[in-house]
């Protein structure tokens, strides 16, 4: 009994907002999905970055450099990315390898940072799109007000009031979920941020020192009779 009443009672308090209830509706829609898209590429591209680094460190002590890129181009995300970068610039100067690693940062990021300034676009402009029926809400009250002069019942007026009510209301419900999600996306964006510095600077770490001492005896030894 109670589902019967409630879904025409919703339904009637929702349309009580007029138009711009419809308006606010599918601009939560479009926050909901651009949360989801995002939410779940952000966990695609996170991965533990110790054990992706270690194990691209084994097969470089195992001079298997061809079979690193390999594992970096099949795995998501920009931390492989990162580790692409380097590993192709695996025996030039430091100059040109930080460079490398900087540069193919800066392509990942944007990537990253895709949509979430969307999303706090959305969380800005719902209250508006709120005080927007709130505004033409209380516009229709005055006009029913002049209309029905000395006349002009409560219920009549109602309609305008419940307008201006339910569309600030609706603007907030709208605003503060999208506000919430776009703080959600930007601290998973600096975490991976943090991991491809972290790992851009091991590597590199790595490369100059550990790797070229490495391979650097592998050739003596190779060289010996």
């Amino acid at each position: 009994m109670r589902g019967n009443f409630m879904t025409p009672f919703s339904y009637t308090l929702f349309a009580k907002g007029g138009p711009v209830m419809w308006l606010l509706v599918l601009v939560g829609l479009v926050a909901l999905a651009i949360f989801i898209e995002r939410a779940l590429f952000l966990h695609r591209g996170q991965i533990s970055s110790t054990e992706f680094l270690g194990g691209i460190k084994n097969l470089l002590q195992k001079d298997r450099l061809m079979e690193a890129l390999t594992v970096c181009e099949e795995t998501p995300g920009p931390v492989a990315a990162i580790v692409k970068a380097g590993l192709r610039h695996a025996t030039d100067e430091e100059q040109a390898m930080r460079f490398a690693i900087q540069e193919a940062a800066l392509v990942e990021l944007p990537v990253l940072e895709r949509r979430i300034s969307s999303l706090a676009a959305i969380a800005q402009i719902a209250p508006l799109l709120g005080l927007l029926g709130s505004l033409l809400g209380m516009i229709k009250t005055f006009w029913l007000f002049e209309q029905g002069g000395s006349y002009a019942t409560a219920q009549v007026l109602a309609g305008g009031m419940w307008e201006a009510l339910l569309t600030a209301v609706a603007g907030l419900i709208v605003a503060i979920p999208a506000h919430l999600g776009r703080h959600f996306l930007s601290g998973r964006v600096r975490a991976l941020v943090h991991d491809m510095e972290w790992v851009g600077n091991e590597l590199m770490r790595y490369l100059l020192r550990d790797y070229r001492e490495n391979s650097g005896q592998s050739a003596r030894t190779e060289s010996k009779p």
